[in-house]
């Protein structure tokens, strides 16, 4: 069944992405002689094929992760670890940071500065675990040849079901391979986000997410949609039944995000048009902003961005064990940061995207740098600062591959203020029955509306 849907989809898409090709013929992004280093050097989605010289990152083959023996891919079990017998190669801490320093972020030093008796990171094997379907990769060399930026950069045309730009020429092409990268279709969440203060007390707040995105849907006629989201808080009770409802588009310069808020205490649901970048994400205390959802989430236009280049740095990678229905939430969400006892960190090339705010433009960051994993085009690392040119915030995603859709994505993210010595983390899933659920079907349209939004935040 898994498989005959698998080509259907891939049939579908070939079809799709023909016709697009055809008539965007001439305005290609890049060429084809370009684009075949897809199928060449670089992987399916960009990321060099090859491994470092010093052999410490290894060479992408592509090969999908092996199941653990009993897991069952048709419905959203919680993933065994694949490397349960991995040790760390060695501990970065405050007494040692400067010796690893050219493979560490600003935001990451600012960590073991802050908490230099607490805060570590364990070195692994890096291991490139990240594939993708086979419709991705196809439509991706397509889409590479016909995807463009608007003149003003605040939007993409000519693309749906791909990486636009795998072989991207500036910042903000990047920028928009992190927002247009592959999540899967349609995915169901039960969660628990926590801010701890500094003994490491904190409020469960539990939420359920329906996430769907017709970009990729192949199902679905193109009608500039990226995705849809219903959030619907389900405790503390004092907020129980309060949600939120998105409507994003490929092109926000010509279809601006609509938002719907639900308050369950005056039943009534209300238009919410300044839900947009800074404004504060009530369940975050103040510590996460709209626009750093998903470390990155709307539209890039208050920024210019900058490609810096490609190094590479020691990230949040393979991060099954922050998932683990072993562990209680408790166990990881400890004073200050996560418990670096469950974190594990490879080295990984990304790419480094510096935005800086535009001139007449207002945000609390003035300057942001992205650290993007090379081979799934998440930002994975962001480095947030304030209008005195101060590092502030620092946020790491906390990787993991989800072999069964197959995507690499977050695991667990982790917003960190530095000043006030807090941080925001979510979506804790280790004590839900499961992990994300990517096996079902997507609803109706009619599901990601303002009625059902009310029907939803009433039950």
């Amino acid at each position: 069944m898994h498989e005959d849907r698998a080509m259907k989809k891939s049939l579908v898409m070939g079809s799709v992405f023909a016709s697009l090709l055809f008539a965007a013929a001439g305005n290609a992004a890049i060429s084809k002689q370009e684009a075949d280093r897809l199928k060449g050097e670089l992987t399916p989605l960009g990321a060099e094929r090859a491994g470092n010289a010093e052999g410490t990152i290894p060479a992408w083959t592509g090969e999908p992760i092996k199941a653990p023996a009993g897991y069952d891919p048709s419905v959203a079990e919680h993933h065994p670890d694949p490397f349960p017998e991995d040790k760390p190669l060695f501990t970065i801490d405050a007494s040692n940071m400067h010796k690893y320093s050219d493979k560490l972020t600003a935001g990451q030093l600012a960590l073991f500065k802050s908490y230099p008796d607490t805060f570590k990171m364990h070195i692994y094997q890096s291991r490139r675990t990240t594939n993708y379907p086979k419709w991705l990769e196809e439509n991706t060399y397509q889409v590479a040849q016909t995807a463009e930026l608007e003149a003003d950069g605040n939007g993409v045309n000519n693309a749906r079901a791909a990486v636009p730009f795998p072989i991207p020429k500036n910042g903000l092409e990047v920028v928009w391979n992190h927002l247009l990268r592959y999540q899967g279709t349609y995915r169901q969440s039960d969660y628990i986000q926590v801010t701890p203060d500094t003994k490491g007390r904190y409020v469960e707040d539990k939420v359920k997410h329906y996430d769907y995105f017709p970009y990729y849907d192949p199902n679905r006629e193109d009608d500039g949609m990226l995705m849809m989201f219903i959030a619907n808080q389900t405790a503390p009770a004092s907020v129980a039944g309060d949600s939120f409802l998105f409507h994003d588009y490929v092109n926000p310069k010509k279809d601006a995000r609509n938002i719907w808020r639900y308050f369950s205490g005056q039943r009534r649901v209300r238009r919410a048009p300044v839900f947009v970048y800074d404004t504060p994400i009530p369940p975050s205390y103040g510590y996460r902003t709209i626009d750093s959802l998903d470390m990155f989430f709307g539209s890039p236009d208050k920024y210019n961005w900058t490609l810096v280049g490609k190094k590479e740095v020691y990230i949040p990678y393979n991060n099954y064990r922050l998932q683990s229905p072993d562990l209680k939430v408790k166990e990881i969400a400890t004073p200050f940061h996560v418990n670096p006892e469950h974190a594990r960190y490879e080295l990984h090339r990304v790419w480094e995207v510096v935005g800086e705010l535009k001139d007449g433009q207002r945000h609390i960051y003035k300057k942001r740098k992205f650290y993007v994993d090379e081979d799934s085009w998440n930002i994975v690392v962001a480095d947030l600062y304030d209008e005195r040119d101060e590092l502030w915030r620092v946020t790491m995603s906390y990787l993991k591959h989800y072999w069964e859709v197959p995507v690499t994505w977050t695991a667990l993210e982790v917003h960190h203020d530095i000043i006030a010595r807090r941080y925001n983390a979510l979506p804790f899933m280790n004590e839900a029955k499961s992990t994300h659920d990517f096996s079902q079907a997507p609803p109706q349209d009619s599901f990601f509306t303002p009625a059902s939004l009310r029907r939803i935040g009433s039950k």
